[in-house]
């Protein structure tokens, strides 16, 4: 197996795959009488035909050592996950190459922060870690296939991460 590093998830090192959706930064506008900071369009929302949806997803948690032997993307729509419980969760992802999924990376996202990958991205499977966890996903309802799965030939395996920013 391949161990596999877990880094934070921060907005540089996720771009290639999508947006990190948070609140770092100033807020685009301060509404509800001065109540509330509205952090306006911090994700793109890409779909080819079909619609966008709102769904639940119930997921349960993932324990280490976690073994990642299969990738899935989404080639006609791009996919929010923001998590509704307030848990931290594994994010893998890998690059493209000739069609298949090539350099896996995982990140460790808080509880605060959502993400959206970019249509076409190979990803993992939703990964809480610790306890069961809602997530609301926004992507495309598909009319047709959206989902291809890769098996990977060789397996990685996470066998730990960092809660702060770590050196290894």
């Amino acid at each position: 197996m391949i161990p596999l590093l877990v880094q934070p998830l921060t907005h540089a090192a996720f771009a290639p795959y999508g947006q990190v959706i948070d609140v770092a930064g100033a807020p685009s506008q301060i509404i509800n009488q001065g109540m509330c900071a509205r952090h306006s369009d911090l994700a793109s929302l890409d779909v080819r035909g079909g619609c966008l949806g709102i769904s639940l997803f119930d997921a349960q948690p993932r324990a280490l050592p976690y073994v990642i032997d299969m990738v899935e993307r989404h080639p006609n729509g791009t996919q929010a996950f923001l998590p509704i419980q307030v848990h931290s969760y594994l994010v893998v992802v890998a690059d493209d190459l000739d069609g298949t999924p090539h350099g896996l990376r995982a990140f460790l996202a808080s509880a605060a922060q959502g993400i959206n990958l970019k249509r076409g991205v190979w990803h993992g499977v939703l990964s809480p870690l610790k306890q069961q966890s809602l997530f609301a996903v926004i992507d495309r309802i598909p009319a047709d296939a959206n989902l291809e799965e890769f098996r990977l030939p060789e397996k990685y395996v996470i066998t730990g991460y960092c809660q702060v920013v770590c050196s290894v």
